[in-house]
């Protein structure tokens, strides 16, 4: 009998999954993470969840991995020293960059932009050059190559980068100089462009490449690390990590392209958050893992995640597909603090991560957390363990938020309200993100809330931004583990192809796209999937011709060669409709194209629970003195293993599991459906009475309004009529205050 195990490694807990691959049963462990060396905190996980299963390690043969190795060393700037081989005249291509300065009108003032991956003191130039079209300009002058690399040597560099201008359309020679670099610098990693990104943008291309060599020793150190330490645990166990895109890459594809991992931890969320909530009825989805250091958000829009084409980490954006998924650094380690020039509360981004983490775990820390409010305010209580042997000091998260209730002026009670009210604004921030300010009305949608902290705040976050239900999936602690354990293998290939419609036709462009699906099944082929497993899919990034500005959409090969080009074009209108409120009479242009394929997933068991009736008092275990919205409830607290399917839990409520804490407040009911979801609505919602519920929240998200075809003054007149209505509704709740 085989087991297949999802390991998640947050900055303060690993989550681990194991899964019974006949049967689809599933056990969960929650340990302390292990910053110094993360694979002690996986192996002590693995321990822990194959003693709880009654198995020996051996008998594990897959190990699905989300990990943020590859994050954490560029937010820390801890990379590899890396030289750069750029073609003659372009050897400052990464300090001349793209224009960008964040923040405000006065971003400019305050704007320390980080410094290139690839010091332009260990960047050197080779004389080549090769067409647009991939033709030979400048043969490459091997004796002058050589010299510059010898160059390199006493620069200590630890990875080399080779991005040459149009090495997208012909890769002769880049492969040349890795070739060279081989003999002139033995032993030393190299990516090339064309291999990591072959599209145009010669800075886009680059800089992905440079990332990818500023993080490939880490990831490779830890990939080799970790599958060495398995293999002495297990038995001929196969080691697969996360991509950013939602997928697996083997740990070979994972060591020499990590430039793909550097969402692998936030992605496994989203693929099981959608797992869970599209069983339930709901493909329309805003999803929140709270954890210990931040919390990531994204959209599932019809039962899938949305995609982009660029992955962005601290101030570093690279071209490589991923989850679109926004961090913000909100979490339940989130340090709280007053600064003394302001007075005015502040929530993170600092966190007291893992080691020594909050004050309430006793393990040394005094900084007041998002974590120690929540006890002060009752909303984990005192009979609960976290991760079933972790005992909550409450008398030190008390004396932690008390310098805060001291600098504010304020009751201990009121200064938690405050910490634990601006870290849900800090996260309704990130979840406009990928609402609003891409044109989905958050309304629309279902929020479902995982990750250890995430329960404790959904309803709040669910009043904010009016997406009901709340959805508290079971074991949302372990989630990002199940996402992991339930995805499968995927790969990608793509190519640049600058076409007018006008000069191109379907057929060319579909047998392309088929050409690009035959290179990534022969990869997954190599990892052992079958033809017959494998689901493809179809991208084209389009723009309008004469326009800098790009967007991808996805393409049915079939209903291209039925349709003609007009497949693509009409949704790339609705897309550019939908983010800017219109669409230009101009002739379309492809840009980009690539074919992904996936492997075929588990399957985990799904039991539903136990029926019951409304009342849940048979899974009562005591009560709780709470803090919410300015007043003092007693809540009841209840532990989910006993609740049934049918119960409706009225706030306020506690519900207790081992990895998490759901708060229900004053107000709101939560309905325990089939699959043992909690679904939390406000009260005297349909739903609640027995209809519309996962109809209501599973209808599509709205297309652009037709304020968006009007003409500019109708337009105008229509937005200021909305503004006035607006004001008149506030002021008319203010007068019933």
């Amino acid at each position: 009998m085989s087991y297949r195990l999802g390991v998640d490694v947050g900055g303060t807990f690993t989550d681990l999954l194991l899964v019974n691959e006949k049967s689809g049963q599933t056990w969960t462990a929650k340990v302390p993470s292990t910053p110094a060396d993360q694979s002690i905190g996986v192996l002590n996980g693995i321990a822990r969840v194959c003693e709880r299963a009654g198995i020996d390690p051996t008998a594990i043969d897959h190990v699905m991995h989300g990990t943020t190795v590859a994050t954490n060393t560029v937010l820390t700037g801890t990379g590899a020293r890396c030289g750069l081989v750029t073609t003659q005249g372009y050897r400052q291509v990464l300090q001349i960059a793209r224009s960008f300065v964040p923040g405000g009108l006065g971003g400019w003032v305050i704007y320390n932009k980080s410094l290139p991956m690839a010091p332009l003191a260990c960047t050197i130039e080779a004389k080549e050059r090769m067409s647009a079209k991939g033709d030979v300009v400048t043969p490459l002058d091997e004796a002058h190559l050589r010299e510059q690399l010898r160059s390199l040597r006493s620069k200590n560099i630890e990875a080399l980068t080779v991005s040459l201008i149009n090495a997208y359309a012909n890769d002769r020679h880049e492969k040349r100089i890795k070739e060279i670099a081989a003999e002139e610098l033995p032993g030393l990693p190299v990516s090339l462009s064309s291999e990591v990104v072959p599209e145009m943008q010669e800075y886009e291309r680059t800089v992905t490449t440079v990332a990818n060599s500023y993080v490939r020793p880490k990831v490779q150190k830890y990939v080799h690390n970790l599958q060495t330490k398995l293999e002495q645990k297990t038995k001929n166990v196969k080691l697969h990590i996360l991509r950013s895109d939602g997928g697996l890459a083997s740990a070979k594809s994972s060591a020499e392209y990590p430039v793909n991992l550097l969402m692998s931890g936030p992605a496994g969320g989203v693929t099981g958050a959608l797992w869970v909530a599209v069983q339930a009825g709901f493909p329309n989805l805003l999803t929140v893992d709270v954890g210990g250091t931040s919390t990531d958000v994204a959209l599932i829009m019809n039962g899938e995640p949305r995609l982009r084409r660029e992955t962005t980490v601290g101030d570093v954006t690279v071209r490589a597909s991923s989850v679109d998924i926004r961090t913000v650094g909100a979490g339940g380690g989130s340090i709280a603090h007053v600064p003394e020039l302001t007075k005015a509360l502040r929530v993170g981004p600092q966190s007291a991560g893992a080691d020594p983490g909050p004050a309430a775990y006793g393990r040394g820390g005094t900084e007041p957390t998002v974590t120690d409010a929540n006890v002060v305010l009752g909303y984990m209580p005192e009979m609960q363990r976290l991760g079933g042997d972790l005992e909550l000091k409450r008398d030190l998260s008390q004396q932690a938020v008390q310098k805060i209730a001291d600098s504010l002026g304020k009751s201990i009670k009121d200064a938690a309200l405050g910490i634990y009210d601006i870290v849900n604004e800090n996260m309704v921030g990130a979840l406009r993100l990928v609402s609003v300010e891409q044109g989905h009305d958050p309304r629309d949608y279902a929020l479902i809330a995982f990750g250890g902290a995430g329960p404790l705040h959904a309803n709040a976050l669910s009043r904010l931004l009016g997406s009901w239900p709340s959805i508290i999936p079971p074991g949302p602690g372990v989630l990002c583990a199940l996402g992991d354990a339930t995805t499968a293998v995927r790969d990608e290939s793509a190519r640049t192809f600058i076409r007018k419609f006008s000069e191109t036709s379907a057929k060319d462009v579909a047998k392309l796209l088929r050409s690009l699906a035959d290179d990534a099944a022969r990869a997954l082929e190599r990892e052992k999937v079958p033809r017959s497993d494998m689901r493809i899919g179809y991208q084209v990034d389009v723009r309008y011709h004469g326009q800098g500005l790009q967007l991808t959409v996805n393409v049915d090969v079939d209903d291209l060669e039925k349709r003609g080009l007009e497949a693509v074009s009409e949704p790339f209108d609705e897309e550019h409709k939908r983010l800017f409120t219109f669409a230009l009479p101009l002739e379309h242009e492809l840009v980009n194209v690539r074919a992904f394929v996936q492997g075929k997933s588990i399957q985990v068991q799904r039991p539903s629970i136990e029926k019951g009736g409304p009342d849940p008092k048979a899974a009562a275990v005591g009560k709780q003195k709470t803090y919410m919205d300015g007043k003092d409830y007693t809540a009841i607290v209840y532990d989910r293993a006993k609740l049934k399917a049918g119960n409706k839990v009225a706030g306020p409520a506690i519900v207790m599991e081992m990895d998490s804490t759901t708060v229900i407040l004053p107000g709101h009911t939560g309905l325990v459906e089939k699959f043992g979801n909690i679904l939390i609505y406000p009260d005297g919602h349909k739903a609640l009475k027995g209809g519309g519920g996962a109809k209501a929240a599973a209808r599509p998200a709205r297309k652009p309004a037709k304020l968006a075809k009007a003409k500019p003054a109708a337009r105008a007149k229509t937005v200021v009529k909305a503004v006035a209505k607006a004001k008149a509704k506030g002021g008319a709740k203010k007068g019933r205050r």
